[in-house]
């Protein structure tokens, strides 16, 4: 039997378990601080696999008889090492006895609920889904790891954090060393943190205290998308109309964890709905007029676009990678505009245009950056009322949606 313990929020060890452990697998911190038998094994738990091997050893030995216990950081079925013992072992060989996570310790040392926080894991993972979860969510729990702490996290965020604080909660339930600090993005990048951190939260504290919730962590998403071009402000009927959108998001595919670009973003409504559903959104409008309004309709709409004030392709240099790009605007630089895109897009670029003659160069542009490419000319009619009581179809002016894919990568929620 393999007894799995959560440990270091404060819970004392359960010292019947420990007397009579054969082998004791635990980070050095938690083995230091345990009473281990004298005949016991112990294995300081770094790498996965060769703990994990000595795990197998020790059982073979005693025909499942011998007694292993693994020390683990709160609760090690939450994002802990329950998975690895799992899939090698079998759950049914598994006695856990959780921990409070460093989650839960952190939003209680501030008297905030957390059934409305996303939790994101830097440990061992790429931290740019972490960011982004940070950009578009007022409430985020983020596991850190070597490379992925405080310092990490808000020198990623950047002017992205704007509007964000970041709690670091260091050595939860250590009576002594226990600190919870609240600190800027880039006052965070500025320190030194050391290895005893236990989780940091990403807040707005604006809306830190959401409302009443059924289902826990992130938002299922809108239940409708494609709004109505009357959901935006947007001058002289210069946003892109509500059935082209539709097929750019099916194409964009935004989702939590995703940056998005929106590139001559006009009123915004292409960025304001990615934001709608889940991703990181960046918005580039060059007309000050369009920033503002960009701004409005993200808040009309609750959610988070940040706005770069400037031209394409220029304005996208110092911006972090995207995995998708929407290009809504560019006039004769739309060439140079969407191989600019398409250098730095990880999965996919769409480009609305209206003029037919723009659409050999920007087919040109991402096929050249490695993109499949297809396309649709979108002629829309819709049904507007006559007198009498009678409907007539209206035309809208047509628009060619072109669109390039890279190949798709395994991301990085689906390797787990």
């Amino acid at each position: 039997m393999i007894t799995v313990v959560g440990t270091g929020t404060g819970a004392p060890l359960p010292e019947e378990v420990l007397v009579a452990a054969d082998l004791v697998v635990g980070g050095r911190r938690h083995l230091d601080a345990a009473r281990l038998p004298e005949g016991a094994e112990r294995v300081v738990l770094g790498p996965l696999a060769p703990a994990l091997d000595a795990i197998e050893r020790t059982l073979e030995k005693g025909d499942n008889e011998r007694r292993v216990v693994v020390l683990a950081s709160g609760d090690p079925g939450f994002f802990g090492i329950v998975r690895a013992l799992g899939e090698r072992f079998g759950p049914d060989r598994l006695d856990v006895r959780p921990g409070v996570s460093s989650v839960a310790g952190a939003f209680a040392r501030l008297g905030l609920t957390w059934d409305d926080a996303v939790v994101v894991s830097a440990h061992g993972r790429e931290m740019r889904t972490a960011v982004n979860v940070c950009r578009a969510r007022p409430k985020v729990a983020v596991l850190t790891g070597p490379g992925a702490g405080p310092a990490e996290l808000g020198a990623a965020l950047g002017d992205g954090g704007a509007g964000r604080v970041l709690v670091v909660a260091t050595a939860l339930g250590d009576p002594e060393r226990e600190r919870v600090e609240r600190v800027t993005p880039a006052e965070a990048a500025e320190r030194d943190w050391g290895a005893a951190v236990s989780v940091v939260l990403c807040l707005d504290e604006a809306r830190a205290l959401g409302p009443v919730r059924t289902v826990a962590g992130a938002p299922s998403g809108p239940s409708a998308w494609a709004l109505d071009e009357s959901a935006f402000a947007h001058r002289d009927s210069m946003i892109t109309k509500f059935e082209v959108r539709a097929l750019a998001l099916a194409r964009l595919g935004p989702r939590l964890g995703d940056l998005v670009w929106d590139v001559g973003a006009g009123s915004g409504s292409v960025a304001v709905e990615c934001a709608r559903l889940g991703a990181a959104v960046t918005a580039v409008e060059k007309t000050p007029d369009g920033v503002e309004r960009i701004r409005a309709n993200a808040s009309a709409h609750g959610v988070d676009v940040r706005v770069v004030h400037g031209t394409a392709p220029d304005a996208l240099d110092g911006l972090d990678d995207p995995d998708a790009v929407f290009v809504g605007g560019g006039g004769r630089e739309l060439p140079a505009i969407v191989s600019a895109c398409a250098r730095r897009a990880r999965r996919a670029v769409v480009v609305a245009m209206a003029a037919l003659d723009r659409v050999p160069a920007a087919r040109e542009a991402l096929v050249a950056a490695g993109f499949s490419c297809d396309g649709v000319l979108l002629q829309a009619s819709r049904l507007a009322p006559l007198p009498g009581d009678v409907t007539r179809l209206a035309a809208t002016n047509p628009v060619f949606l072109l669109w390039g894919t890279r190949a798709p990568a395994l991301h990085e929620g689906e390797a787990q």
